[in-house]
This record gives structure tokens, C-alpha cells and sequence, in this order.
């Protein structure tokens, strides 16, 4: 019964009967130029097999040594994290077989890890909950299978990427609960510098653990493991099958049996891989051939104090000093490149809650179209400040400001030089507009007579007719003023 397909159609008990309980186990591949035990490099997308030395092909005799950069990378997320950080770990050789092995051993860490004990923070929906954090070890990264039809290939450029697995307690409660929790480690490790987060490319990828209980029980349920997630969605997706998977089962009088499970994002459901009815002997021992890891309190407070203000510190702080909203301060401080820029154009003038408008409006829009990450912005706080300065000294309108940032975006250019070639200075003289609402008025009888007779939202109608004559580039202020004065006066 455990391993048939399940419709969500069939699920006929309210979810409130049962509670959900899952613990993710993340992977993030560690950003180092080098492999964890080798001086092989790390470039995704690499011809397959050619980033290979006989330390991550594992030949008979090779000796591996340890990237320190790797194991400062995991005490810095450790860190970050509000783990403790082991004075004293070791590595383990975690056996088993497995074709994108080539050891026939994984160099994990086991009974020994370097960081423990931490948790995150997550707000989902108002909500704030602490999710705890069991561990935080280095491994090896294992190779790639490519199945194709009858045959089977592997790429072992990815056997010995610096692996770093960060495992929560089973604290989770629901399936938006683990993609949020996600989102924020993500963005964390892309703060610290030390994984880019590419999910697609598969240097970030989740293992989830989860089983339903009654709702209300303390007891923990028998679990099943869904592996190599590889998106937000997908991990709320799996884990929403799979729950109502579980409960389906037990409402038929059916058993969870222990098993690892895969996510197949095409049917959308989970498929059975293996049964777990019994752990694994992995045969741990320690790691002969690499010295244990001694970190000095010396070292960790150093590592401490180059940490990065972290994404939640940054969002509170820009609520705090610039008044800046919850949702934007959440959203300029998502990534820090983005949080950056916006504090550099604040600096140099911008009005925060204007800059943050842009940045969550025509720029994220453009970057958008593009497909270009923010890194690769075309347009500078400089210039952003500049565009903001004529607006607010009136020389354009809000509406030729856009047609202007665009023009910035595709060409670089300075926001005068883009007005002075397009001829898009704001008219600000009286007497023209004037006669372009006159214009209007007189062509518009039937909308006066309305507005007089209290249709007051017909301003916006006049409005919307003087800019489309003046090609936007009349002064909305002095547009709404003089018609103002020329609808009453007439009345």
C-alpha cells in the first residue's frame, strides 16, 4: 500500500485530524575555487570529466587534504546561524557503494560535526517561529548520473565539490513553513558568500523527512524521506502530496512504511525509490588519513567579526532609519546587491521610500525582461539619483521619468543627455497649458457638465486628456491646478 499512487482527489479527512511533522536536510555546495580534498576547481558546467585528479577519481594511494577555506565557510553559516562551534571535529568515512563514488567511501563528518545546536527564524504570514538546527557538517560531494535510454554515464567533476549539509529538527509544521524556511537560509548563504544558491544547477538541493501524527499527539510518526528537491515549489509541492499521501493511507487502515521517496515534478507526485524499514550501516569510522579539526576561539571570534549584517538585521534597520515599510525593507534587503545599491543612492540623496519604489517597480520589471541578475544592473545609483532629481525639481513628470529610466536601463546614458536628445523637458508654462485644457474643455462639453453636477472623479478624465495632447509632458501639478481654477470659476 505504501508505494502506490496516490490522487489528491481521494483525501477525504479534514486536515486538522493530523499535523504534519518535518525536518529538512539541506546541501549547499561551498563556493571555494578548489575541492574540499583536492586542488581540482569547482566551475559548474564544465565538459563532464575534466575538473578529475586521481584524489577525487579515487585512486589506490592518493592522500586528501583539507581546504581550509571549506571548513571557514561552515563555521562562518554556523555562526550565522546561532550554532555552537565545535572546538574539535573529525572527519568520518561513510561506506557505501554508488556508481558516481568512485571510493566506494564518502568523507562525511559523523559523530563529530562542526557546528550544533543553532536555529533560524522564519516569519511566514505574521507569524514568527523558531526552527532548530541539529547540525551543520562537511562532506564530499558525490558525481553525476546521466541516464539516457539504455545506458547510464557518469560526470565525477562534481565528486569532491565541498558539501556542506545543514540538518533541522523536525520542528516544521507545514509544507510553507519548509519552502519559507528555504528562502531564508538561501538568502543567508548568499549574504555570507559562501554557496551562490543556484538550485537549478543543483548547489543547493533538499532532503525532507516528514510524517503526519493526530493532531495534538507528542509521539512522532514513521517517516518517509523525499530526496533531491531542487526548488522552492517543488519542496512545497512534495511535501503537500506527500502529507496528504500519508493521511490517505492511514484513513484507509493502511501503514507508513519507511522508505525514501522521489518528487516527480511532471506527475506531481511522489514515487517510491527504496524502502528504509531499517537504517543503514553506513560502518563510520574515523577518517585515517586526515588530522581531526581543531578550531581556536581565536579563530571563531575572527570569523565573527567579518560577518555581514544579516538579512533580517538589514530589513529591521531599513524600517528603523529610513521608515521604509515592512514589505519594502523585505524586499531591498532580499538579496545584498540589491540592499547595496539602494543604501548608496539613499546616501547620495535619493529619497528612500522613492528609491525603494523604483528598485520595486520599473527595475525589477526590466531586470525581469532581461533576464539579468541585479549584479549586472545597467543602472547606477548616480544615475537613479539624478533621474530622481528631476523629478522633483519638476523638469519631467513622473510619467516621462519612466520613458527616461528605460532609456537609462538600455543605454547608459545620463538622464539630461536622454531628456535634451528626445525632447522630453516638462512643460511648465502656464499660459500652454492653458490653452491645451481649453482645448479640452470646449471639446469635452457633455464631462463638464457632468462635473459640475458633483462627478468629481472626472478630473482624472480631463487630466488624462491634457497629457495625452501634451504627450505627458505638461506639469500634472499645474494641470490639476489650472483646472482647478478654470472648472469652478465656471461653474
Amino acid at each position: 500500500m505504501g508505494t502506490k499512487t496516490f490522487r489528491r482527489s481521494t483525501v477525504t479527512s479534514p486536515p486538522t485530524e493530523y499535523e504534519a511533522v518535518i525536518g529538512l536536510e539541506i546541501h549547499a555546495q561551498l563556493l571555494t575555487e578548489s575541492k574540499i580534498f583536492c586542488s581540482c576547481p569547482t566551475t559548474f558546467g564544465a565538459e563532464p570529466n575534466t575538473q578529475v585528479c586521481p584524489v577525487c577519481l579515487g585512486m589506490p594511494g592518493v592522500l586528501p587534504v583539507i581546504n581550509k577555506k571549506a571548513v571557514i565557510y561552515t563555521i562562518k553559516t554556523g555562526l550565522a546561524l546561532n550554532c555552537r562551534i565545535s572546538p574539535f571535529s573529525r572527519f568520518a568515512r561513510k561506506n557505501y557503494f554508488y556508481p558516481d563514488l568512485p571510493k566506494g567511501y564518502q568523507i562525511s563528518q559523523y559523530e563529530l560535526p562542526l557546528c550544533e545546536d543553532g536555529y533560524l527564524d522564519i516569519n511566514l504570514d505574521g507569524i514568527k517561529r523558531r526552527i532548530g538546527i541539529i547540525r551543520i557538517h562537511l562532506e564530499e560531494d558525490a558525481g553525476k548520473n546521466i541516464h539516457d535510454g539504455d545506458y547510464s554515464l557518469v560526470d565525477l567533476n562534481r565528486a569532491g565539490v565541498p558539501l556542506m549539509e545543514i540538518v533541522t529538527r523536525p520542528d516544521i509544521r507545514s509544507p510553507k513553513e519548509a519552502a519559507q524556511f528555504m528562502k531564508r537560509l538561501r538568502q543567508i548563504l548568499r549574504y555570507l558568500g559562501v554557496c551562490d544558491g543556484n538550485m537549478e544547477q543543483g548547489s543547493l538541493r533538499c532532503d525532507a523527512n516528514v510524517s503526519v501524527r493526530p493532531a495534538g499527539s507528542s509521539e512522532l510518526g514513521v517517516k518517509t524521506e523525499i530526496k533531491n528537491i531542487n526548488s522552492f515549489r517543488f519542496v512545497e509541492k512534495a511535501l503537500e502530496y506527500e502529507i496528504e499521501r500519508q493521511i490517505n493511507l492511514l484513513k484507509e487502515g493502511g501503514r507508513i512504511i519507511q522508505e525514501t521517496r522521489l518528487w516527480d515534478p511532471k506527475t506531481e507526485t511522489t514515487q517510491s525509490m527504496r524502502s528504509k524499514e531499517e537504517a543503514h550501516d553506513y560502518r563510520y569510522f574515523p577518517e585515517p588519513d586526515l588530522v581531526p579539526v581543531e578550531v581556536s576561539p581565536d579563530l571563531i571570534e575572527e570569523i565573527k567579526s567579518e560577518l555581514p549584517e544579516l538579512p533580517h538585521e538589514k530589513e529591521e534597520r531599513f524600517i528603523k532609519e529610513y521608515g521604509l515599510p515592512p514589505y519594502d525593507a523585505s524586499f531591498v534587503s532580499e538579496e545584498l546587491p540589491i540592499a547595496e545599491w539602494f543604501e548608496k543612492a539613499v546616501r547620495l540623496g535619493g529619497q528612500p521610500k522613492a528609491v525603494a519604489n523604483w528598485i520595486m517597480g520599473e527595475l525589477s520589471r526590466l531586470l525581469n525582461e532581461t533576464n539579468l541578475p541585479f549584479e549586472k544592473c545597467p543602472v547606477t545609483p548616480e544615475l537613479m539619483v539624478k533621474l530622481l532629481n528631476l523629478i522633483d525639481k519638476g523638469t519631467i513628470s513622473q510619467k516621462i521619468a519612466k520613458t527616461v529610466f528605460e532609456e537609462i536601463f538600455r543605454t547608459g546614458k545620463d538622464p539630461e543627455e536622454i531628456i535634451k536628445e528626445k525632447g522630453l523637458v516638462q512643460i511648465t508654462d502656464e499660459s500652454a497649458i492653458e490653452k491645451v485644457i481649453e482645448e479640452v474643455l470646449k471639446n469635452s462639453p457633455r464631462e463638464v457638465e457632468r462635473y459640475r453636477a458633483g462627478e468629481e472623479k472626472l478630473m482624472g478624465f480631463f487630466v488624462g486628456q491634457v497629457m495625452k495632447l501634451t504627450k505627458g509632458k505638461a506639469s500634472p501639478q499645474l494641470v490639476n491646478e489650472i483646472l482647478n481654477k478654470r472648472l469652478k470659476k465656471e461653474a
